[in-house]
Formats: structure tokens, sequence, C-alpha cells
């Protein structure tokens, strides 16, 4: 059993997303970041960044904190969503990381300047967006040519879809990646995808183009 403390974001997601792809027991726990809820004492002891997600393995009372490392471990605790030759496993952790690294802290500040504040810092406006279509680019073009981006379905395709689930917070118009579109509308119909879509709660139906 794995216990995880999640919250509706797109970090979170991907937990959640992973453990129903590889039908792994678990029980979420939300974690309210809008009530501050992330730095309370018992998920400080688990979490020492204050992020979510974080999840508890219960088989072996082993905790972890940040997406990508317990989407690494649990891919190698089930031998699922990443390959065993070398050069395929690193092929799906280059992508990872592009994630870890792209789309996931500067779609971030184009959520907080351009949804949520938008008007108040044009220049971080005009700055972030620039740099969202030049990741959209990135993607559309690896998917020129592969179904996903490490040509199997891996956790680096699960790392990317819940960032571009908020394709509408972000003013992007899918249709100008016609190869990002296909992608996250094929993994968008995954019954895995759409039950760990709501977890810990229900907020919205998936976003279609």
């Amino acid at each position: 059993m794995i216990d995880l403390y999640t919250w509706t974001t797109p970090n979170g997601r991907k937990v959640s997303i992973a453990l129903e792809e590889l039908g792994l027991p678990y029980q979420a726990h939300p974690i309210d970041i809008g009530k501050d809820e992330q730095f309370r004492p018992n998920f400080l002891a688990i979490a020492p960044n204050n992020k979510i997600p974080a999840i508890v393995d219960r088989d072996n009372n082993f905790h972890l904190m940040e997406s990508g490392a317990i989407l690494i471990y649990l891919a190698e605790k089930t031998g699922k969503l990443m390959p065993k030759e070398m050069q395929k496993r690193y092929r799906v952790i280059e992508w990872l990381m592009w994630q870890m690294g792209g789309p996931g802290p500067f779609l971030g500040q184009v959520h907080h300047f351009v949804h949520y504040h938008k008007g108040k810092a044009p220049y971080a406006e005009e700055r972030y967006l620039k740099e969202a279509h030049r990741l959209y680019g990135v993607l559309d073009r690896r998917l020129a040519d592969r179904e996903y981006v490490a040509d199997d379905y891996s956790i680096a395709d699960i790392a990317i879809w819940p960032w571009i689930s908020r394709f509408e917070w972000q003013t992007i118009d899918l249709n100008r990646y016609p190869n990002v579109k296909r992608w996250y509308v094929a993994i968008a119909k995954r019954p895995a995808v759409e039950r760990g879509y709501h977890v810990p709660k229900r907020m919205n139906a998936i976003p279609m183009p």
C-alpha cells in the first residue's frame, strides 16, 4: 500500500496517474495547498521541502518527495513504464528531466502571471509565454514521428501530460501544435489517466481542445 499526499495540481496528478497506470494499491491524503496544509509538521516529516506530492511506501516504511523521483521509484518498484535497456531507459529519464526543468517551472510561471495575475507584470507575461511556446514547439517536434515522447508510453509522458492539460490557463491553442494535440488527446482517453486526474478530488473534467 502506498500513501499518497497530494493535491489537484499537475505535479500531484503525475503520481496519481502513475499509480493508476501501474495498478498499485494506494490511499490518497489531500494536502490543500490553498490552506497551507503543506506546512503542517506531519507533512514536513515526509516532505521537508513542503511541496506535494509525497509518498510513503508501507511495504518498507520508505518515504519520498519530489514527483520525478517518485515516478522513477514507482517504475523501478514495478518494472513498468520504464525500459530496462540502458539507452532506452535514459531516453525516458532525459524527457522526464526536460519536464522537471522546462514545462514544470516555466508553465508554472505562466499560470502565475497570465492566469492568476494578468496585467500586473507585462514583461513577465511576455517572457514566460514566449518560453511556453518554445517548449510546446520542442514537444511538437519530438512527437512528429513517434507516438510517445520516448517511443513507448512511459513515466516521461505521465510527467509531461498534466502540465499540458492546463493549456487553457497558458492561453495555448493546441491546434498550433498538432502532434502535441494528438498525443494529449490519446493519453486523456486512457482510463487510468481519467481516474488519476480526479485524485484527490474531482475539480473539473479533463480539458479537451
